[in-house]
């Protein structure tokens, strides 16, 4: 959560946010394993799919701001925005 808060860098914000979606991903895993049942590993299944997504996306924003900004400052591109 700090990563995403603190952090400027836009390649270093998504990543910060595959980490949490990976945490919540296991501990899906956690929560059915402790359970006994496979209801957990269903549940990851589909946050992967998910990530799969949300990586695709945030990679071609990433290109596309340092296409059109030349940064990947999240702070320099909106002051730019006008």
């Amino acid at each position: 959560m700090i990563g995403l808060l603190v952090r400027r860098n836009l390649l270093f914000i998504l990543m910060s946010l595959e980490v949490m979606v990976n945490a919540a991903g296991l501990a899906f895993v956690v929560a059915g394993a402790s359970h006994g049942q496979a209801d957990g590993q269903v549940m990851f299944i589909f946050i992967l799919a998910v990530a799969a997504a949300e990586v695709a996306v945030g990679l071609a924003l990433v290109l596309l701001l340092y296409h059109r900004y030349r940064t990947l400052d999240v702070d320099m591109a909106s002051q730019l925005r006008g």
